[in-house]
């Protein structure tokens, strides 16, 4: 098999990087895009297997990135997507690497970040792109010999051709030019002393089967001198931590969630028993203005309970929105650090002309364990969110993006939420009939006095059904309570089954 020389590096004239391209990496970061991105890298940041990059000094975030390069054969200038793979003469294996401590500086373009000497690895083989299946290929990265990304083209949200095709529309494709195709999820940091390999591998039926690259392999090492004054310096947020290692766990950014999970026993009880219910014992006990109000829910005949989490939208202002809408913004981090049993609950004001959740986050608090979400504003993609298991309480629709009406602003904080003030920790409960909050200090004591108000309700509606009238009977006078406690003594492994 043809192996990636220095020759062949020298004769690069384009890198093409992809933003995001694999599923896996989107639901990762929290967006689909629509079509594909992309920035350039130097060919100067061009190596070989075998070969050491260095962690700028003074850097803390140097992220490595298996992916899957295409190197051009053919000239490529307006061709469709049907045409694309013929223009490809081969595909390898590359590492794209970069430093989050300069993206600030960047504003996107990722020209310092991602263009270092050395970190754009190649190799070590060619696997020749006749004869291969696009869609069978699958791509490894080991850090200090662990697998940590193991994703297939499968997984690709846009195709190599598609790619081809794209950037083929505004731009020559010159024989030797390299795009590389996006990484999937499980990206990471490394640091001085690791050791990065990275495999392609062609599995898949035809010609080109069990193909495979061999691993290109990469050693981290210090970098030294300190930068000069007349330009950028290394810089970075614990939004970038989050960003670089994957999550703020990873990052060694701990939760800061004030909430504990209810027992599985007080979860039961919340959850044998109505809101309306709830709601009356809650009355009784002086508390009127607990009720989420306005919303609807995308589960029907469904009964939630979990502990509060909190996440506030402020109105949309462009300076601000700018400064916290993007990257891993309050939204996002409220989403990925909840906990089974959880129900983050959305301060949006009322306002239901934008989304306040889509999709994947959904989807990711489903996977987090997460039991509800609520929000007193929009939602997006309603049909995809009612498909998921995770109830979504909200108050109404819309196809806008938050950026419309919102700014994420802060988390675990007290909100207010459809006129109720909510705090992290506090007690949700939800069903068809509505949404509560209860005090935690309160909620064993509620539960189980709804618990025993349903039982009688239970009794009241045998009697009404055997011909008795109201009077006396709702609420119980003397003489009905006394037939209730000899009802209830035949009757006691019911009122079990309640809580």
């Amino acid at each position: 098999m043809e192996q990636v020389s220095a020759e062949l590096l020298s004769t690069v004239r384009k890198v093409i990087a992809v933003h995001l391209a694999y599923k896996s990496r989107a639901e990762q970061r929290g967006r689909i895009p629509s079509h594909p991105s992309y920035f350039l890298k130097a060919p100067s940041s061009l190596s070989l297997s075998g070969s050491v990059v260095e962690r700028p000094v003074g850097c803390e975030l140097l992220a490595f990135e298996g992916e899957i390069a295409l190197v051009i054969a053919k000239a490529a200038r307006r061709v469709s997507p049907a045409e694309a793979w013929s223009h490809i003469g081969h595909v390898t294996a590359a590492n794209d690497l970069g430093v989050y401590d300069l993206k600030y500086a960047d504003k996107g373009s990722n020209v310092r970040s991602k263009s270092g000497d050395g970190f754009t690895p190649l190799g070590p083989g060619l696997i020749p792109a006749a004869g291969l299946d696009p869609h069978a290929l699958r791509l490894r990265t080991w850090l200090n010999g662990e697998l940590v990304q193991d994703d297939t083209t499968a997984g690709l949200l846009f195709s190599f051709s598609q790619i081809v095709a794209d950037l083929s529309r505004l731009m020559t494709l010159e024989p030797g030019d390299v795009i590389l195709t996006g990484t999937p999820a499980g990206s990471s940091v490394a640091v001085p002393g690791d050791v990065l390999e990275v495999q392609l591998d062609s599995p898949g039926t035809g010609p080109s089967t069990g193909l495979s690259t061999g691993r290109l392999r990469t050693s981290v090492v210090q970098g030294s001198g300190e930068w000069a004054g007349y330009g950028a310096v290394p810089r970075i947020s614990d939004a970038d931590r989050v960003d670089a290692w994957g999550s703020a766990e990873a990052a060694g950014l701990a939760s800061t969630s004030p909430s504990t999970a209810l027992s599985a026993e007080l979860q039961q009880k919340l959850t044998s028993v109505g809101t309306a219910t709830l709601s009356s014992q809650l009355r009784k006990r002086g508390f009127n203005n607990i009720h989420i109000e306005g919303l609807s829910c995308t589960k029907a005949g469904l009964r939630i309970a979990g502990t509060a989490r909190t996440l506030r939208f402020v109105p949309f202002r462009e300076d601000l929105f700018a400064a916290h809408g993007g990257g891993f913004n309050a939204q996002k981090r409220a989403i990925d650090s909840l906990n089974d049993g959880e129900i983050l609950v959305m301060e949006a004001r009322g306002d239901p002309t934008a989304g306040t959740l889509g999709d994947l986050l959904a989807l990711r608090a489903q996977v987090r364990g997460a039991a509800a979400i609520v929000t007193d504003g929009g939602v997006r993609d309603l049909t995809e969110i009612a498909a998921l298991n995770i109830p979504v309480f909200h108050h109404g629709t819309h196809p806008a993006v938050l950026g419309r009406r919102h700014v994420p602003w802060d988390t675990d904080l007290t909100i207010s939420c459809g006129g109720a003030t909510v705090q992290p920790g506090d007690i949700i409960v939800g069903d068809d009939t509505g949404v509560l909050v209860i005090p935690a200090s309160l909620a064993q004591e509620v539960a189980d006095a709804a618990i025993a108000q349903e039982y009688e309700e239970k009794f009241i509606a045998e009697m009404v059904a055997q011909g008795h009238g109201i009077q006396g009977l709702f609420p119980m006078n003397a003489t009905w309570r006394a037939t209730f406690t000899e009802w209830e003594s035949s009757h006691s492994e019911q009122k079990g089954g309640l809580g």
